[in-house]
């Protein structure tokens, strides 16, 4: 596993490496859908998460996954986990899948027990990429309401670009799971929800501490994780 640390300095990135023990032991990886030509999660067999972690099925799927606090998100042949670093505060902001097609950006909330979160976020998001100059519109996804974005960047030969993004939020006992998919799976619709399936495999921790509504839940690196420097 390995994280990426935002920074001015554009020709050295930190990253964190995590050994495959930082993964709960369990029966199976999620493969890859190679008939489709998707990074892509096999479709869940019996319950579909993202599930709650003091309130798991006993006949959920049993898959391998790597324990980083408030999020346990399943180890996924093919796909690369990172961890996104607030460089300001030094905190961990997000936690991301990587594959050839895209990404998939994950980030807790603490929420209401039972509120809407997402259903007073997604207008401000909204709202965000508005006023950063992008194009906005909502749709109904497989999740509910969903934000799908295109946003101007800078490319890395200093071209200008677009992003596209589909933003979609789950609400869940007492949190909000924010899930943003980058590169195709945000714009292919058979791409995306093979990507989906992926989130039917996370756990979500809120734990017992009272926090602000919004407030996000903290993400901790494996006590294993080593920090390495790529120039």
């Amino acid at each position: 596993m390995k994280f990426r640390r935002k920074s001015k300095v554009e020709d050295q990135v930190e990253t964190t490496e995590v050994a495959p023990a930082a993964a709960q032991a369990s029966p199976a990886e999620l493969t890859m859908d190679a008939g489709e030509q998707s990074a892509a999660a096999a479709p869940a067999a019996g319950p579909r998460g993202p599930f709650d972690a003091d309130a798991m099925p006993p006949d959920a799927p049993e898959v391998s996954r790597v324990d980083l606090g408030s999020l346990q998100i399943p180890a996924v042949d093919g796909l690369e986990l990172r961890l996104q670093v607030d460089e300001s505060s030094g905190e961990i902001a997000a936690v991301l899948l990587t594959g050839e097609e895209g990404a998939i950006e994950l980030r807790a909330f603490a929420a209401p027990r039972n509120g809407d979160l997402w259903g007073e976020v997604l207008p401000q998001l909204a709202a965000d990429v508005e006023q950063r100059g992008g194009q906005v519109g909502q749709r109904e996804g497989n999740f509910g309401p969903e934000l799908v974005c295109q946003l101007g960047v800078t490319l890395p030969d200093g071209e200008e670009g677009v992003q596209p993004s589909r933003i979609l939020g789950i609400n869940g006992p007492r949190w909000l799971l924010r899930v943003t998919f980058l590169g195709r799976p945000a714009v292919e619709p058979e791409i995306g929800e093979a990507w989906e399936q992926v989130l039917h495999h996370v756990v979500v921790s809120r734990g017992k501490t009272a926090m602000p509504k919004g407030e996000a839940l903290p993400i901790v690196l494996p006590p294993d994780a080593q920090q390495v420097v790529e120039a």
